[in-house]
């Protein structure tokens, strides 16, 4: 966009913008009041929610684009019964603080906030469980600091790059990406198309369910984070090589999934030396909430192995 024509942009959001209020979001301090004190962890000079359960080797659990630690709410219990589990609200994302750096919305940004929360908890290693956008940021993370990975399951996972692919200039002038996000995303109707467009059963997605997503996306400090996921970024990076990626990896998919192909996953996890394929029939994008039991079945086994 040329700089004139951002500035006019800029000025016309600028003035739009304060009609629409801020009615739909919560400030930080209004959620903090709802949830417990020792969910949340200081990273420096921010607030990071996580949710914590059970004993014994650690396996961290990363939530996809617009989820959160309650996206795993269905499978985290049976998880700990065998393993220290560690959910983290990811930058921009559940009830974590929303940061104003740009720097803390990249790949890398999400990355070191990942390892920090590992470091604060005295965790030199771990097993890592992403989901979507959270399995490309496990890729990513396996690939960097291959020794604070013990073993990979990835679940309906992005590539390692979409982090990067998904912005666009149009998120560049943030006034602009304010009056979207008051106009169109932050709403429940909204919450409720992108979930039934990730699940194969359209009647799983409930109002509860819609409601619980939608009030950890209104939070404080919305603008700041969806421009920083989604406005190009300068920094380059050294590839993710696949084939690179040793320890053990398991990757589920559901066969129903029409955000990112099984097919796509399949060749992902043929590239990889030690990963196998599962895939779950009758199942979208999102496993853990369409059929919890079953993607138990197929994880727990494979975790208890490593």
């Amino acid at each position: 966009m040329l700089p004139r024509m951002r500035r006019r942009v800029a000025l016309l959001a600028a003035s739009i913008l304060p009609l629409l209020g801020c009615a739909s979001v919560r400030t930080f301090d209004e959620v903090r009041k709802t949830v417990p004190e020792d969910r949340f962890l200081k990273i420096g000079d921010q607030l990071v929610h996580i949710e914590q359960a059970g004993q014994g080797e650690p396996l961290i659990l990363l939530h996809g684009f617009g989820a959160s630690t309650y996206a795993w709410r269905n499978v985290m219990p049976a998880l700990a019964a065998a393993f220290r589990v560690i959910a983290i609200d990811l930058n921009g994302f559940g009830y974590t603080q929303r940061p104003r750096t740009f720097e803390s919305y990249t790949r890398e940004g999400q990355a070191a906030l990942v390892l920090r929360v590992m470091d604060a908890l005295g965790l030199d290693s771990a097993h890592l469980m992403g989901h979507s956008y959270g399995g490309g940021l496990s890729l990513f993370i396996a690939s960097r600091h291959p020794e604070r990975v013990r073993s990979l399951v990835l679940v309906d996972s992005s590539a390692p790059t979409y982090a990067n692919d998904r912005r666009s200039r149009a998120a560049s002038v943030k006034p602009l990406v304010g009056l979207y996000l008051r106009s169109f995303v932050l709403r429940p109707n909204t919450v409720r198309r992108a979930l039934r467009h990730s699940f194969h059963d359209d009647s799983l997605v409930t109002p509860e369910l819609v409601h619980e997503y939608y009030e950890r996306i209104r939070v404080e400090g919305v603008v700041d984070a969806y421009h920083g996921l989604t406005a190009p970024t300068r920094t380059v990076s050294e590839p993710v090589v696949l084939e690179e990626i040793r320890m053990p990896a398991l990757v589920v998919w559901g066969a129903e999934d029409e955000l990112i192909s099984a097919e796509s996953g399949r060749r992902a996890a043929a590239r990889m030396p030690s990963a196998e394929f599962v895939l779950m029939e009758g199942v979208g994008h999102v496993p853990m909430e369409e059929k919890p039991e079953e993607l138990l079945r197929i994880v727990l086994p494979f975790l208890q192995r490593q």
